[in-house]
């Protein structure tokens, strides 16, 4: 059921890949809500991904970019202003990669080389989002800008690895940028803790399946899905939510605040 809460807004949707994708769900529902969007992604994603089949049912534009590279973050936010006549009120931050955790190696044997582009492209490639957005005035006030982090950022998961420390610093960059933004266009930052998903990047963290098990058993509403994470984030692009910033908004159906549920200690005292 739509309710028209982004009728008229325009935005930015970075790190659709397929169909399983956080980002590919939100699309789908910013469309539903009646947004206006532009959709990108990293070259090599493009190329690797089914973008297009989700830009025609959007009908929205895919603009490649590079999110370590300003100059491709420039053109992209002057070519979405230009397809949407105007400013931009919403982005999601849907991007992470580690070669470390590609690579199985463990966090205490890291890369830094791989460590090093890891925070670049997972944490600081926000930080390069809005410095683009604030220095080109793209957002309209009282904009909103949803970044999707875990968890692991507080709590320690062994196998997540350096994705934890990116998380972390993601975090931080929300928090810092988002009291500039806040005083300067009324712009909102916040990060989203979603619960484990099966997309292609979740799935490829060692010990996923036995994970996301465990967080059904420890979440006493279940883990949320993909979709219902979209239909947060909505809810973070509406007016409905023009005071909140700089959280860390979680969003795991209850995940966060259990020590432990009675069907743990069942399966475990069997």
């Amino acid at each position: 059921m739509a309710y028209n809460l982004l009728q008229g807004k325009n935005g930015i949707i970075f790190g659709a890949l397929d169909e399983k994708s956080i980002a590919w769900r939100t699309a789908l529902k910013c469309h539903e809500e009646g947004a206006r969007l532009v959709l990108t992604n990293a070259p090599v994603a493009l190329r690797m991904g089914e973008i297009n089949k989700l830009a025609e049912a959007v009908n929205a534009p895919v603009i490649g970019a590079d999110v370590t590279n300003m100059d491709d973050l420039k053109k992209l936010f002057e070519d979405a202003m230009k397809h949407f006549g105007g400013k931009i009120d919403f982005i999601l931050h849907s991007i992470g990669m580690s070669l470390n955790v590609r690579k199985g190696k463990s966090y205490t044997e890291l890369d830094y080389g791989f460590n090093q582009k890891t925070l670049d492209i997972s944490a600081m490639s926000l930080h390069r989002v809005l410095r683009t957005a604030w220095d080109l005035d793209a957002l309209n006030e009282w904009g909103s800008v949803v970044a999707l982090t875990y968890i692991a950022a507080q709590r320690v998961f062994p196998h997540y690895s350096e994705m934890a420390d990116a998380k972390a610093l993601l975090e931080s960059v929300t928090r810092s940028f988002g009291y500039h933004y806040a005083v300067k266009k009324k712009v909102r930052v916040n990060t989203v803790s979603q619960s484990p998903t099966r997309t292609t990047a979740g799935s490829g963290v060692k010990g996923f399946d036995g994970f996301i098990t465990y967080a059904e058993k420890m979440s006493p509403l279940g883990n949320a899905t993909s979709d219902d994470c979209a239909a947060y984030c909505v809810t973070l692009f509406s007016d409905l939510t023009r005071m909140v910033t700089m959280q860390n908004l979680f969003h795991d159906g209850g995940f966060s605040l259990m020590g432990v549920t009675e069907e743990v200690l069942n399966a475990l005292e069997k």
